[in-house]
């Protein structure tokens, strides 16, 4: 039962929020731990009279994940979101990244949009139910590392927790209900030669030439993906694959010894990252044994699946009525993936837009903030307290 108990208001909550640093990074001159987040959500979520759990991240110093849970039973709902922000130039901020501030009808603040601005959606929205009779378990998340390496949401994927029948990730969708994304691959290519004299080239095997005919290979499989697959549900209806960086050899007069790619693809649903990712090798392999270069591919990181729920799924229709609008597809990524590993039908739908997500100035909008209360109502009550639409019935 939701304790009768005084909460700071919404900006306050922002406001303590935004002032705790949590910046993820691959690099570790960013890099936080986020545990001054989890400790305020967890205060919060046990003053409401929730169950609160805090685990460390396997592997990860001063990482942490929070589940908060109220009720009892097998069905339920989670409210998800990840508690850390991306790095940020000072320079080009018009106020202080982590003070609140608040202008033109708007909250300004590292992480505001995306998306520690959630979870005072999430705790305003508890409020109303208070004394009432949770039939059905609600679960709040709060995950670490979603800007890095996605770390929280894989260790609870792994964990086999929490289950509910459905969840909601309040990534910036303008309250769009989002059903699908793409997925997210970061490939790395090492070729590594053998430097000389440019005067003649058979005192050296050069990387760089074997690198432009592993580029040339890698767009034909790119326009290959590209004709096989495509999906009308997305703005860009094809997978996409961006090389992103490329760098080799130090002089002009010296073989390229070594050289090095770093490229991005983005798999539509129904394509899998383990599959592609044995495709490029297969492809490139014997590019670099032909050039007698020794050829090295790092994943970057983990990759992040495409993700896709039904249409007709009564968790869609849901939050399509709630919000007013039609679901949709996009192209980032989220945490959707893992939570639909635990066995939830889930959506990606909150305030803000993405827009304004790793921007300087980064804001939320006042506008959005009673509607995305009024959502997260609706689906509390449906999925939690009454237990008739519990079944599905509308």
């Amino acid at each position: 039962m939701i304790k009768d108990v005084s909460l700071p208001e919404f900006d306050e909550l922002l406001k303590q929020l935004i002032s705790a640093p949590s910046i993820s990074s691959p690099s570790s001159s960013w890099d936080q731990s986020n545990s001054q987040v989890i400790k305020l959500l967890a205060d919060w979520f046990g003053q409401l009279g929730f169950s609160v759990e805090i685990m460390d991240v396997p592997g990860l110093s001063g990482k942490q994940n929070l589940i908060a849970t109220i009720g009892h039973g097998s069905g339920g709902l989670v409210l998800s979101g990840h508690t850390d922000t991306v790095p940020f130039d000072e320079s080009k901020w018009s106020s202080d990244p982590f003070s609140l501030s608040y202008r033109d009808n708007r909250f300004y603040g590292l992480g505001s949009c995306d998306m520690k601005g959630f979870f005072p959606v999430i705790l305003s929205a508890v409020r109303s139910f208070v004394g009432a009779d949770f039939k059905q378990p609600l679960i709040v998340i709060a995950t670490a590392d979603e800007e890095s390496s996605m770390s929280g949401a894989r260790a609870l994927a792994e964990a086999g927790r929490p289950k509910a029948r459905c969840a909601v990730i309040g990534e910036p969708t303008s309250l769009k209900p989002i059903r699908m994304h793409k997925g997210m691959m970061m490939e790395c290519i090492r070729l590594q030669g053998q430097s000389g004299h440019s005067s003649n080239p058979s005192l050296g095997r050069s990387a760089l030439d074997c690198m432009v005919e592993v580029l040339s290979d890698l767009v034909e499989f790119r326009n290959m993906l590209q004709a096989q697959y495509q999906n009308p549900a997305f703005e860009i209806d094809v997978p996409t694959m961006n090389f992103g960086h490329i760098h080799g050899g130090d002089n002009p007069n010296r073989i390229c010894g070594s050289c090095e790619l770093q490229f991005d693809l983005r798999p539509l649903p129904g394509m899998d990252i383990d599959s592609l990712r044995e495709l490029i090798s297969q492809r490139v392999t014997p590019i670099a044994q032909k050039h007698q270069v020794t050829l090295e591919i790092e994943h970057l990181f983990g990759g992040v699946p495409a993700f896709e729920t039904p249409d007709d799924s009564v968790f869609v229709k849901a939050c399509e009525r709630l919000s007013g609008q039609n679901s949709d597809a996009v192209a980032f990524a989220t945490e959707a993936p893992y939570l639909q590993r635990l066995g939830m039908e889930t959506i990606v739908m909150g305030p803000g837009s993405i827009d304004q997500a790793h921007q300087p100035d980064e804001f939320l909008a006042v506008d959005q903030i009673k509607p995305a209360v009024a959502i997260l109502q609706g689906l509390i009550q449906q999925y939690c307290i009454n237990e008739g639409e519990i079944k599905g019935e509308f």
